[in-house]
């Protein structure tokens, strides 16, 4: 098929939203994906309105359904957000985030601020300092500071530094990454 037909092609008209194809749509998002029990809400609530919208089910009828199925995944153990927590705050750690934007990102995905903290906690187990390993990570990804080839090191060390600001590294951590020595 041409490009341009996959363009113009009409969509799919949404699936009628019944309890057996939110669980069949779950089963199949959770197996590709981890989700918070609120990402996953959200997700089961979108397929919900669709099908209320183009086949006129009952909204109220497919929120229960969804929350019914929510209850059991988490009793099965499917939905998990303390797991959850744990492998994106460990994920985004190891990828350079600072603890306060793992913060921000575990609440966009629907993770209460307890989780959130307790998950953060867990990094104090595998790191002495879990801002300055993470900080470290960033840099050395970014090619920042001590990453960085000697003869650029000096005329770019403004720029790293604030790179790392804005990644939402305080001072002390910057400089103290920004002045150390490049890895030998």
């Amino acid at each position: 098929m041409p490009l341009l037909m996959l363009f113009l092609a009409p969509m799919r008209k949404p699936r009628k939203a019944t309890a057996e194809y939110l669980e069949k749509a779950a089963i199949h998002y959770l197996a590709r994906h981890a989700a918070s029990t609120a990402g996953l809400r959200r997700l089961l609530a979108r397929k919900v309105a669709r099908s209320a919208s183009e086949h006129g089910t009952d909204p109220l009828e497919g929120a229960k359904a969804i929350e019914a199925l929510l209850a059991k995944f988490t009793r099965q153990g499917f939905l998990d957000d303390r797991a959850f927590a744990a492998l994106k705050t460990t994920a985004l750690h190891r990828r350079g985030m600072a603890g306060r934007r793992i913060r921000q990102t575990l609440a966009a995905k629907g993770v209460d601020a307890e989780t959130a903290d307790e998950a953060l906690a867990g990094l104090a187990l595998e790191h002495a300092d879990p801002e300055e390993a993470a900080a470290f990570a960033l840099a050395r990804r970014r090619k920042l500071g001590p990453f960085r080839p000697a003869p650029d090191r000096a005329a770019r060390r403004d720029k790293d530094m604030a790179a790392l600001a804005r990644a939402g590294f305080s001072w002390d951590i910057v400089r103290k990454v920004i002045e150390a020595d490049p890895p030998g």
